[in-house]
């Protein structure tokens, strides 16, 4: 039985958040790596940002400090950017010289490469946006990476404050 995009998509990560500040401040916490540095991790962890061009063919580089599970080097490209409305990148497991990994660490059905797409709307002087990654909520939630991304809501929450 063939299944048809709509269902393929609905067993994605869709996750949503309302901040309290304009869609502006929050837009530029995604792409600001002075702010992003200050949330952009789970709690207890920390990030590198090695590089960061965001625009349209930009890339950039992070690692994730994590004292439990080591060091998660990633990379990706940003596909689209039109602020402060709509941001999508590409992201993939890296060892520490950039190269692109076959072996993600979290699962064996983990994607090679994941796109996100986060979208920002303006909800009178707060901002609400919705984000979606190509990679199926149960092995997000199963991996930890669904919860890490509660966690990191959180922090932006704090930083934008």
């Amino acid at each position: 039985m063939e299944t048809n995009k709509t269902d393929a998509k609905e067993k994605e990560v869709w996750m949503s958040h309302l901040c309290d500040a304009p869609r502006e401040v929050v837009f530029k916490a995604w792409t600001d790596p002075e702010q992003l540095r200050h949330w952009y991790a789970p709690d207890g962890c920390t990030i590198d940002i090695l590089w960061m061009d965001v625009r349209p063919g930009g890339s950039f580089q992070t690692c994730i400090h994590n004292p439990v599970y080591g060091d998660c080097w990633c990379k990706g490209e940003y596909l689209e950017v039109l602020a402060p409305e709509r941001l999508v990148f590409s992201i993939y497991i890296t060892d520490p010289q950039g190269n692109r990994l076959a072996d993600s660490g979290k699962d064996d059905k983990w994607p090679g490469i994941i796109i996100t797409t986060v979208v920002f709307k303006t909800l009178g002087d707060k901002c609400s946006f919705t984000l979606h990654q190509t990679v199926a909520e149960e092995l997000a939630k199963q991996t930890g990476a669904y919860q890490s991304w509660l966690q990191m809501f959180a922090n932006l929450d704090k930083t934008i404050a």
